[in-house]
């Protein structure tokens, strides 16, 4: 992923800093940040040496580890997380009111470095040539599973939403398998469950897609690709614009790919359309 050269942390969230240091963190202290990525929401109930000894690494690399992400020990981590309660995405009000221009300028960053990914032109590949493609998300997930969806649905065919109203998720599975993708849409505060759906789909021989925000760390173990997209703002709501413009590239990697087929298909759609009168002109 592309990260500014010289990230000012203090800006950050402490899961955008592990984002923006981790090709720069040595095994160890890598361990180290998926422990606390982990436990973002009870941080508070340990001690520096308690998280060492859960991640497995000594406390000097904790401490490291806290240095690189620029605090200067654990209880400013602990309070760094008071302030803005990551882990769980609570709206929470800034004092000061808003900074408009700094907003903005942050969402462009953010928006800049989802587009970016170095993965993007490996999921657009994976989504043009699947025999079926299955978007899943729940909550504020949702509504960009189901603009992914809909956009994919005019490129391509067998484009299918999970889990669909009053349903779940399992008898979305049951005909997915080999040469079919899993798009999983995961940001934070995330349903019970959640890891066992990736596992499930993965278990099936599909390729799965997750896009998320930086505490998936730990469930991108489980998917063949991870795009990681920040959603964290300087507003009291999280923001999800680099979510929906990763959806636009996406969809526009995947209908440029499979060319005069896909075109054919936009436009056999928007007859569609006229027949029915379905949308206005214009």
């Amino acid at each position: 992923m592309s990260v500014p050269t010289a990230p000012d942390m203090s800006e950050l969230r402490i899961e955008e800093r592990i984002a923006a240091t981790r090709m720069d963190l040595s095994p160890q202290e890598r361990k180290a940040a998926a422990t606390l990525l982990e436990h973002l929401d009870d941080l508070a109930t340990y001690r520096a040496a308690e998280l060492a000894q859960l991640a497995g690494v000594s406390k000097a690399t904790m401490s490291r580890l806290f240095r690189s992400l620029g605090f200067a020990d654990f209880d400013e981590v602990r309070e760094h997380l008071r302030i803005l309660r990551t882990s769980t995405g609570e709206p929470r009000r800034r004092d000061g009111g808003t900074d408009l221009p700094a907003h903005l300028a942050r969402e462009a960053e953010v928006v800049r470095r989802a587009v970016e990914h170095p993965a993007v032109p490996q999921v657009v590949a994976l989504l043009a040539s699947a025999r079926r493609v299955s978007v899943v998300g729940w909550r504020n997930s949702h509504p960009v599973a189901l603009h992914l969806r809909q956009q994919l649905a005019h490129a391509r065919g067998d484009v299918r939403l999970a889990p669909l109203p009053g349903q779940v998720v399992g008898e979305e599975l049951a005909d997915v398998g080999p040469g079919d993708a899993v798009v999983v849409i995961g940001f934070r505060r995330r349903p019970t469950g959640f890891a066992e759906v990736l596992r499930e789909a993965a278990a099936s021989g599909a390729d799965v897609v997750l896009v998320a925000d930086p505490t998936a760390i730990e469930h991108a173990r489980t998917a063949t690709l991870w795009l990681e997209c920040p959603v964290s703002s300087a507003l009291a709501f999280d923001s999800y614009a680099a979510a929906m413009s990763l959806v636009s590239v996406l969809a526009d990697g995947v209908l440029a790919t499979l060319g005069d087929p896909a075109e054919q298909r936009v436009q056999a759609i928007s007859r569609a359309y006229e027949r029915m009168a379905e949308v206005e002109g214009g």
